[in-house]
Order: structure tokens, then C-alpha cells, then sequence
């Protein structure tokens, strides 16, 4: 993974393309209580490096108008999970969401799925391939 991200960033750092490396792998399977650990862990290991937050903002608004149009509430928690499962897909070829009965995991991937058809629609409408 850090390979792929250092062939599509050659200009970037090599400690920053394996922090992303690394936040992209695992981060979506932490809990909300170990990611402050695993953020001192990096920051201790790499003191000087700055990891810029990857700009999620147009999959975001288009993950708030599918969920209005399915008449859910587009809640930001409920959203960054949905950014997760697509980084995690990103990285992963089999992926498992766990979790209580009524908790999300149904809605978390068919938005997702919604999402990127509708997003493959638009693609495909304005001949961008």
C-alpha cells in the first residue's frame, strides 16, 4: 500500500507517504478509544512529520444527498464511517463490518454503494472515463 501511494505521490515525503500508509490500514478498525493512542504512537515515532487530512469533502456532500434522498438523517458520525469503509475498501479485498443488531453496518455499505453507482452515473453522462 505505502508503494502504491509513494507511485502516486513521488514528490511526497517517505516517512509521510508510510504514515498515510499506515492511518489508511488501520484506522477504520480501531475504536473511537484507541485512536488517541495510536496518534501518539505516530507522533512519537514521527515528530516532524505533518500529515495533511485527505480532502473528503465532494464524497461527503454526495454521501449527505443520497442519504436525504433515502430520508435518513445525515449525521457526520454515521458519514466518516461511510468515508472508512470506502478507504477500507481502497486497501482491502475482504471486508467484514461487525457491530450490534441496528447499529449501521446495512445502511453504512448501501450508502456507499449508492454513492459510487451514482457517482459512476455522472461519470458516465459527462463522457469522463
Amino acid at each position: 500500500m505505502a508503494g502504491d501511494l509513494k507511485r502516486a505521490h513521488p514528490d511526497q515525503d517517505e516517512d509521510a507517504v508510510l504514515i498515510r500508509a499506515m492511518k489508511d490500514a488501520n484506522v477504520p478498525k480501531f475504536l473511537k478509544d484507541d485512536l488517541p493512542l495510536f496518534q501518539a504512537i505516530v507522533q512519537d515515532l514521527f515528530p516532524s512529520v505533518v500529515i495533511e487530512e485527505t480532502d473528503y469533502s465532494f464524497l461527503m456532500s454526495k454521501i449527505e444527498q443520497c442519504l436525504v434522498t433515502k430520508q435518513l438523517q445525515p449525521h457526520v458520525p454515521f458519514m466518516t464511517k461511510v468515508i472508512q469503509l470506502f478507504e477500507t475498501f481502497n486497501v482491502r479485498f475482504g471486508v467484514m463490518l461487525v457491530g450490534y443488531t441496528g447499529s449501521g453496518k446495512t445502511k453504512c455499505y448501501e450508502t456507499l454503494a449508492n454513492v459510487m453507482t451514482q457517482l459512476r452515473k455522472e461519470r458516465h453522462e459527462n463522457k469522463q472515463f
